[in-house]
């Protein structure tokens, strides 16, 4: 069995000095991503990932996930957006204590009403971090150990769920999710001593709110994956 590589950590102790740059996001070879097959409420696409698939088993998906070719071949970084360079980041790290960053990169996170948003996804020892990079803003913050499991497809989209009993969860996209994932395991694992429950399903509900509940569906088409958001 193959296993995945721990992303390096980076430590929060230097003072930050440049803003980076957040651009397009990056299939898994660092290339522009193409859009394809995601759908809202109403039917109508909003953008996915075109994709090749491949079988195999590797932690902590146990050969359930058909994975991409080029998620096999990957290295990872952990920290795509140089968080060190950006104040603001570092200023919230810093309030929070946090004192490793072990992932941090732009995302697609979608919202109750269904619109995708850019936001910036950081991931600590203690916590998950959700940032609005145009208005430097924190939207979120969810500590480790309220996180009971995650949610994705067995097929090779790039969108994932994390489920907050206590609070309401949140769906996203990203082309490391392969890496979100493992990190989240093994930071939960270290922070509390239990490893989180990663269920997959080509069909998984999630609170959109504390009330409001969404169905994702998933479905293989030819060139990639058509992703379905409904109301429940």
């Amino acid at each position: 069995m193959q296993r995945l590589k721990v992303p390096k950590r980076v430590q929060v102790d230097e003072s930050p000095t440049e803003i980076p740059k957040y651009d397009v996001a990056e299939d898994e070879e660092g290339n522009p991503s193409e859009a394809l097959g995601h759908q809202n409420d109403n039917g109508e696409d909003n953008g996915g990932i075109r994709n090749s698939n491949v079988t195999e088993d590797q932690e902590p998906f146990m050969g359930v996930k058909v994975r991409r070719k080029a998620s096999f071949r990957r290295e990872y970084k952990g920290d795509y957006i140089d968080v060190r360079s950006n104040p603001y980041l570092m200023k919230i790290l810093q309030k929070q204590g946090d004192k490793e960053v072990l992932f941090a990169d732009k995302v697609l996170k979608f919202t109750a009403s269904g619109k995708m948003k850019r936001r910036i996804l950081m991931i600590t020892d203690f916590a998950i971090y959700i940032v609005d990079p145009e208005a430097d803003a924190l939207k979120r913050r969810i500590a480790l150990a309220a996180v009971e499991r995650m949610c994705l497809s067995e097929l090779s989209d790039n969108f994932f769920a994390i489920i907050i009993p206590t609070e309401y969860d949140v769906l996203m996209a990203s082309t490391r999710k392969t890496e979100i994932v493992t990190v989240l395991v093994e930071a939960t694992k270290s922070a509390s001593d239990y490893e989180l429950e990663v269920c997959f399903s080509n069909s998984f509900e999630y609170n959109a709110t504390a009330e409001f509940v969404k169905e994702v569906q998933f479905e293989e088409v030819e060139g990639g994956v058509k992703t379905r958001i409904l109301k429940k």
